[in-house]
């Protein structure tokens, strides 16, 4: 398949930049511990199936777009000036540096692509993700810490045939998947109405009183090289559960157990989690992972609803592959939803006190071992809204922080549907197609 070719590249900036209100923004905990991740990618897939007369050249309607969609942007910015800013580092004794956020207007980098050849069919009907997807994103294999000298947020308008891939590159130091929805949201109202935005972020960090910053680091932590994580070969695929299928995933869970306390996506994730084990015939004595993001935010009675930032710490569920296959969907999906559970406001609040005594700060090869991850959530509905293009037809995640076992979850078009997009190794794949146990949940 075709590669892109790049028509332009600029940097948006906020049309309206007080230099005098500018701001540093410290780093929290929950923000300096994905510094050595990469960027959060997502994109999302457009049709458009019929041309109006009077754009008859495909160069024209793409430069249309583009146009209104950097001037949105650019108004966008003005609610949301760090996603404009840099991070800035600051030096301090005993060979330690400290981050913050420089809201200094430097811009976010857009791209314009096209690429030639390619339809939207190419991009969705194929089992796997095709490889030239990865092109459709940008800041590809950036670290959240060269944050310094590479911008916090890139988007890229890729051409197709018969549609256009917009995705949105986002430095995971300074936003969670809550806080980018909400920026994403704030782009497509600001499209439909420009003169004002409702729901703006709130920066304030009062709700950190009891945190000293800035908060220091060893410079040796982005000098090591366990970081440099190199994937095995692996694939792309995601499958869709029905609405149906999710309701009979999680009255299964209930059941097994006589609770009525296990969500859908917890029981969808346990129903992918022993797939994933049970085809990858692991050891029955070794032990097995589910890492889960769990968001701090329906917990933290004082941190402000639209906070901008970080809420986000890794919840653990371990346990033996034999008791994971033996002891059932429910069980598994109990022990998850305990994990979650527990993740209460004390505990939130402890992690910001032990982190700064003991930072640690999360690689991709840290988190792989014999496991699954989880980031983001079916809350997130991007396809909802408004852009001009019509609904999206397929969200797709970028190349960032792929690894084997690495899950992202998406709303699916239907309401209540969820989307899974698993990150594995081809022989795993290949046996969980030949699956029935798992694949009768899943709706092709």
């Amino acid at each position: 398949m075709a590669s892109i070719r790049v028509l332009s590249t600029s940097m948006v900036q906020a049309e309206n930049h007080d230099e005098q209100q500018a701001q540093n923004m410290d780093l929290t905990p929950w923000d300096l511990q994905f510094l050595l991740a990469e960027y959060i990618q997502r994109g999302l897939l457009y049709q458009i199936p019929e041309v109006p007369d009077v754009y008859d050249q495909d160069e024209e309607i793409g430069n249309i777009v583009v146009f209104y969609m950097k001037m949105f942007l650019s108004s966008t910015l003005n609610y949301f000036a760090p996603l404009a800013g840099r991070l800035s580092t600051t030096e301090h004794d005993g060979n330690t540096v400290s981050f913050s956020i420089d809201c200094n207007n430097a811009g976010a980098l857009f791209v314009h692509a096209v690429a030639d050849g390619v339809t939207t069919s190419n991009i969705i009907q194929p089992a796997y993700i095709p490889a030239v997807l990865d092109s459709f994103f940008p800041l590809n294999g950036i670290k959240n810490y060269q944050g310094t000298s590479n911008p916090l947020l890139a988007v890229q308008v890729t051409e197709l045939v018969d549609g256009f891939f917009i995705s949105v590159s986002v430095n995971h130091s300074i936003v969670d998947g809550a806080s980018f929805f909400h920026f994403f949201k704030s782009w497509l109202a600001i499209a439909c109405d420009p003169t004002q935005l409702s729901k703006p972020p709130v920066f304030q960090r009062d709700f950190f009183k009891d945190v000293d910053f800035p908060i220091r680091l060893p410079r040796s932590y982005f000098h090591q090289t366990h970081d440099k994580f190199i994937p095995p070969p692996l694939r792309v695929r995601v499958f869709h559960f029905s609405r149906e299928n999710v309701a009979k995933l999680k009255a299964k869970a209930n059941s097994e157990v006589g609770t009525k306390a296990i969500s859908s996506l917890q029981a969808l994730l346990s129903h992918l989690w022993r797939a994933v084990i049970r085809n990858r015939k692991a050891d029955p004595d070794e032990e097995t992972n589910y890492c889960l993001m769990v968001s701090g935010r329906p917990k933290l009675q004082q941190l402000p609803e639209r906070y901008f930032g970080n809420v986000l710490q890794v919840g653990a569920i371990t346990m033996k592959v034999k008791e994971l296959l033996d002891l059932g969907l429910g069980n598994a999906a109990w022990q998850m939803n305990k994990v979650v559970a527990a993740h209460n406001e004390e505990m939130f609040k402890n992690f910001l006190k032990t982190w700064m005594e003991t930072p640690k700060l999360r690689t991709m090869g840290n988190m792989v071992s014999n496991s699954l991850v989880t980031s983001d959530s079916p809350r997130f509905n991007f396809y909802g809204g408004e852009t001009g293009l019509g609904t999206p037809i397929a969200i797709r995640s970028g190349p960032a922080n792929k690894f084997d076992g690495r899950v992202t979850v998406h709303s699916g078009v239907e309401e209540g549907s969820i989307d899974i997009e698993i990150c594995l190794a081809p022989p795993t794949f290949e046996a969980m197609e030949n699956d029935n146990e798992f694949m009768d949940a899943v709706t092709v």
